[in-house]
């Protein structure tokens, strides 16, 4: 009697696994198509600006020199940043979505 339990969830177990191995065989490829968006101008100068400040010799600079090319580069970065128009997911809300995939399916 207590191997009853035992079989019914190997039973289980197994049965839930048959079908993700069948659906698992290998399909048609499909083609994939890239969107490509062209880089706004604005974005390219700003690229540009950050290359050549990493590139600079910083060694001979002074303190407030320095400060101002961090001042020049966050702000750089903070447009960058903002002018990207995307979905931003935490790893909490990617966990949550996950566990939610799993359940439903």
């Amino acid at each position: 009697m207590k191997k009853l339990p035992l079989y019914l969830m190997m039973m289980v177990l197994s049965l839930s696994i048959i079908p993700s191995t069948i659906s698992a065989t290998e399909k048609n490829p499909t083609a994939i198509t890239v969107d490509t968006k062209e880089v706004p101008a604005e974005v390219k100068v700003m690229y540009s600006r950050l290359e050549e400040i990493k590139k600079m010799d910083k060694s001979s600079m002074n303190y407030s020199e320095k400060k101002a090319l961090r001042k020049e580069v966050r702000a750089i970065n903070a447009n960058l940043r903002a002018s990207h128009q995307g979905v931003y997911l935490s790893v909490g809300a990617v966990i949550i979505i996950i566990l939610l995939l799993i359940i439903l399916l």
